[in-house]
């Protein structure tokens, strides 16, 4: 895919539209990664990505990378280029909150159905390691994903989309795919691009016991989630602001907003940084 970065085991990035600020982070130096890999490959991240949400991309891609010790290779999922290349052409539902609502179901595709790749909504913003999660991968699932429980009370989200509920909210917006597990072939662009939100959402293509689960604090939900003081199992190490972030007016004051924020204007000066 195009706009694709990869940060190799010896720190050096290449790809991207912010290779610039990229570099300045890596130093060049083979210590920003560790010189840790897995069987040899990196680590393959597909964010969502939407036009409207382009900043929070940035970040959620910046402070992934920032704390990153093992080769990362990161692609954007743009529904402009998978209509391009012919591999979605489903029309908008008026459900579909973003760009990539069923495009994110082509991950394993994606990843030639090899290895173990992750799909993240564009707007999580990463406190941790990301070396961390993938430690936690296990070959018996087919997926591995943070189970909610997840009602939301609000009837809009983001920019004014419509909050939808239904059984499995927010377990597709961040999950660790085993590409090669034989059940994840079923995920063609055919079947991507015809089959129900229930069918894909719900990962209705799997048994239950296929479905490993993580730690809610890898996919911590603003407003839903909680810290409890002196636990540090509850303390996030990727917050998502599922409701909306602060790239969004309306949710500039949000709770973690001042992370996010900060993360954003680290963000901005290492591009201009680079680019004088």
């Amino acid at each position: 895919m195009s706009g694709c970065t990869y940060l190799h085991s010896n720190g050096s990035v290449e790809g991207g539209n912010s290779d610039v600020f990229l570099k300045d982070l890596s130093n060049g130096n083979a210590n920003f990664v560790n010189g840790i890999e897995k069987n040899g490959k990196d680590f393959k991240v597909f964010i969502g990505y939407d036009q409207r949400e382009d900043l929070a991309y940035e970040v959620c891609r910046y402070s992934l990378l920032k704390r990153a010790s093992i080769p990362v290779e990161i692609c954007p999922i743009k529904q402009s280029e998978m209509r391009q290349k012919g591999v979605y052409w489903r029309e908008r539902g008026k459900l579909e909150s973003t760009e990539f609502s069923f495009s994110r179901f082509l991950t394993p595709y994606l990843a030639n159905y090899q290895g173990w790749a992750m799909f993240v909504d564009c707007d999580f913003l990463y406190l941790a390691d990301i070396k961390e999660l993938f430690d936690l991968v296990d070959d018996k699932y087919a997926v591995m994903c943070v189970q909610h429980d997840y009602t939301p009370k609000e009837t809009t989200k983001m920019d004014g989309a419509v909050q939808t509920v239904y059984p499995r909210k927010n377990w597709s917006s961040m999950v660790l795919y085993n590409c090669g597990h034989p059940k994840n072939r079923v995920l063609t662009p055919e079947v991507v691009n015809k089959e129900s939100g229930a069918f894909l959402h719900r990962f209705q293509w799997l048994e239950d016991d296929e479905i490993g689960e993580i730690s809610f604090v890898w996919n911590f939900l603003v407003g839903h989630n909680r810290v409890v003081e002196g636990d540090l199992n509850t303390s996030p190490k990727a917050i998502h602001y599922t409701l909306g972030g602060p790239w969004f007016e309306q949710w500039k004051d949000c709770e973690f907003g001042d992370m996010w924020l900060k993360e954003m204007e680290e963000y901005k000066k290492s591009v201009e940084k680079n680019v004088d």
